[in-house]
């Protein structure tokens, strides 16, 4: 861990270094000014003196593929059209090479003498772009879309899988003609008729893994045009005033930059992901640039949209940036095959012979090694008739089981995450991820009360934490959350259930609504201790209310995903003055603590059950055989993919979490930007598992013929709950705007 950190400062070092250089040393041209070859090579000449061009020669700590990743990023924030991209694909490609002419060339490269211009040729996934023939060591053919070529001095194309030819671009035979593509110069179209060649053979080196490692890159410059012209837009919606206001206060405006930061956030995490892995050799790389591609290609160009519908016209003119990056993001994500050829990656291998399950994330040794002790857990004493007895109930039924939580509270695994002060096991959020993702895959009830028991160890008494602390821990009390009301539902600054104290005890008067754990043996309830208080948030205080007190009256009903919420009122309930959790009117301190704690955890619980249902629908997807086999349709397969794509996106976006709260508690933005994710991830799922398995998957629990017991549909019925609850989507998209962005409120 130390050492991924010494690595995360050093690319940090880059990025900054990088950053300065360019923002002193380049400004984006547009179409109407674009940059000539000459500024071209002149840039880059500067930039080899920065020593990037060697990254990804291997050996002797030139770096790999993150730091490739890095600068590739910085190009794009800057618009900066420096031939990068093909100085690394050529590193990468003939680093390992024995022939003295690729070591020629190599030297050259580092030392700015030579610059390179890069084409896979044939062997790209777009047959548009061309193919050169290779006779007696001359080229003929036409090469399109072509980098840099009028600033280069040699092209190194692929002539085959196991040779790549070396032309130098002054030769005759040569011909190189510029292409305006997306409204922008810089491609060029490379005629090669009888050139002479060299042809530099590539060893070991895999040209489509190759391929892949140039598409990530390109989507890695992508990522930082779309992200400098968001960060342009949000700068310009604080600024730009309409109606009397800045833009940034409309909530249209908000939640349009929000949900760009949510997308930039999943693309930059799976790139430093699978770069990561590519750098320390492990294989399932491959999988994770495939998702990135996947996944960047409709999301960066969303974001692009949602940039220029932010500027309005101003970023309609060539003179602005946010064009530049615009063309950027477009082409880079749609080069190399873009996100449909990554798709067809993806479906191969989660659907052909046999497929592969989603990657199994390595959560340091400590978790995994708990992964491993909950799993075996599970076998011994969540399965065969117990848990067979357990999936033949309602769902309504299957919401909590009392027995399990108790046979749970005796590992101690409830109290994971809590300080060993408090009888916990002080476990990492690592640790604790590893457990949710077990217990899931396990398939196993709801246990605990983390928000509340969260809530006393940081606002409890001693006292408290003393008598409730060990019944949650022990699995023998739920605690429901008593927020909601008529009118206040998101809204809980507007709550009116009124607490009045009376001696001894506090009075408790209102009605809430939407309780789910109804019927836990407490209620964590917020009321209104100071109906004068301004503002209104300032006189809430938190109660710990027994569920069995007089005056309570529950009136539970059914929802639509065929759980229970109920309507609770309460009438004159009493309860004890030491039933004050913080103090008084300091509840909304303790309110949003609990509710921030939750968010942190609740995006990484949502995709966990997203991950372990897509494993269900790809089993059922590779169950059907012969010639209309669901795993053959072309349809099906791309809609495999871009879930699984964005399943891990979730998943990075929860580790994100995890990674911030081991330095301390999850900021709420952040828990909100999984939260968002994760939740609608969810209603996606259940409305792609229909769309692929038919009317069958329609059936509902326990009906004849009802595909496995009618999970997906009733799934896709559970989802609503999760963009809804806990605060609306709609609440947190302008939680993150306003703590992330720095918007207005």
């Amino acid at each position: 861990m130390a050492a991924e950190a010494s690595n995360d400062d050093v690319r940090r070092m880059l990025r900054d270094s990088l950053r300065g250089f360019l923002d002193e040393h380049w400004r984006p041209r547009g179409a109407t000014t674009s940059s000539s070859p000459d500024e071209v090579s002149a840039i880059w000449r500067k930039l080899v003196g920065l020593g990037v061009a060697a990254l990804g020669a291997g050996g002797g700590g030139e770096g790999g593929l993150a730091e490739i990743l890095v600068v590739m990023a910085e190009l794009g924030r800057a618009g900066c059209p420096a031939p990068m991209w093909s100085a690394a694909l050529a590193n990468l490609a003939v680093s390992r090479s024995q022939a003295v002419v690729a070591a020629d060339l190599l030297a050259r490269l580092h030392c700015g003498e030579a610059i390179i211009a890069f084409s896979f040729g044939g062997l790209d996934p777009d047959p548009g772009t061309g193919s050169i023939a290779v006779t007696d060591l001359t080229a003929k053919g036409v090469l399109r879309f072509v980098e840099a070529a009028a600033s280069a001095t040699h092209l190194l194309v692929a002539c085959d899988r196991s040779h790549l030819a070396l032309i130098d671009l002054g030769d005759p035979g040569v011909e190189c003609v510029a292409t305006r593509a997306m409204g922008a110069w810089g491609l060029y179209e490379v005629r090669l008729s009888a050139a002479p060649v060299t042809l530099i053979p590539v060893g070991t080196v895999d040209l489509d893994l190759l391929r892949l490692k140039g598409k990530t890159a390109l989507t890695a410059r992508a990522h930082g045009a779309a992200r400098r012209a968001f960060e342009l837009a949000v700068d310009y919606a604080k600024e730009r005033h309409q109606f009397g206001q800045p833009i940034g206060k409309f909530q249209a405006i908000q939640h349009k930059l929000a949900n760009c930061l949510i997308a930039l956030e999943g693309v930059r995490l799976i790139l430093e992901h699978a770069a990561r892995l590519h750098d320390g050799g492990d294989a399932d790389w491959h999988y994770f640039a495939d998702c990135a591609s996947a996944f960047s290609g409709e999301a960066l160009r969303q974001v692009s949209l949602e940039t220029q519908h932010t500027f309005g016209a101003i970023g309609y003119a060539e003179e602005h940036e946010a064009p530049i990056h615009f063309k950027r993001v477009h082409l880079d994500t749609i080069a190399l095959g873009g996100a449909s050829d990554a798709k067809r990656g993806l479906a191969a291998r989660l659907l052909d012979a046999g497929g592969a399950g989603l990657p199994q994330y390595d959560l340091g040794p400590a978790g995994n090694a708990l992964r491993e002790q909950v799993q075996r857990w599970l076998a011994q004493n969540w399965s065969g008739d117990t848990k067979q007895a357990f999936d033949q109930r309602p769902f309504a039924k299957r919401e909590f089981d009392a027995p399990f939580a108790r046979d749970i509270g005796e590992t101690g695994w409830i109290g994971l995450g809590w300080p060993e002060q408090f009888g916990g096991q002080g476990r990492s959020p690592l640790e604790q991820i590893a457990f949710m993702e077990t217990m899931e895959r396990g398939e196993a009830p709801r246990i605990g009360a983390a928000i509340q028991a969260n809530a006393l160890m940081m606002f409890g008494t001693p006292e408290q934490q003393q008598e409730y602390l060990p019944e949650i821990l022990r699995g023998e009390a739920m605690h429901g959350m008593g927020y909601s009301e008529p009118q206040a539902g998101s809204d809980l600054a507007a709550l009116r259930t009124s607490a009045v104290r009376d001696g001894d005890h506090w009075v408790i008067n209102g009605q809430k609504i939407w309780t789910t754990t109804w019927w836990g043996k407490y209620m964590f309830l917020a009321a209104r201790t100071d109906k004068a208080a301004r503002p209104p948030h300032a006189g809430i205080s938190m109660f710990i209310v027994p569920m069995d007190a007089p005056g309570i009256t529950i009136r539970p009903s059914a929802t639509m995903y065929d759980g229970t919420f109920a309507n609770i009122f309460y009438d004159n309930v009493r309860i004890p003055a030491e039933n004050l959790v913080g103090e008084v009117n300091g509840g909304w301190k303790v309110l949003t603590g609990a509710l921030a704690f939750e968010r942190g955890l609740v995006g990484g619980g949502i995709v966990l059950k997203v991950a372990h249902a897509f494993e269900q629908l790809r089993a059922r997807v590779m169950a059907g055989e012969g010639e209309q086999s669901l795993a053959s349709d072309p349809i099906v397969r791309d809609r495999m993919a871009t879930l699984a794509s964005e399943i891990e996106i979730g998943r990075l976006l929860m580790m994100h979490c995890a990674d911030i709260a081991a330095d301390g508690v999850t900021p709420p933005e952040y828990g909100a930007i999984s939260k968002v994710f994760s939740g609608e991830l969810m209603e996606r799922f259940g409305e792609a598992a229909l769309d692929i398995l038919g009317m069958r998957a329609a059936l509902s629990e326990q009906m004849p013929g009802a595909i496995d017991n009618g999970r997906f549909e009733q799934n896709l019925r559970h989802s609503l709950m999760w963009v809804i609850s806990i605060g609306t989507n709609e609440i947190q998209r302008s939680l993150i705007a306003q703590r992330a962005l720095g918007l207005p409120r």
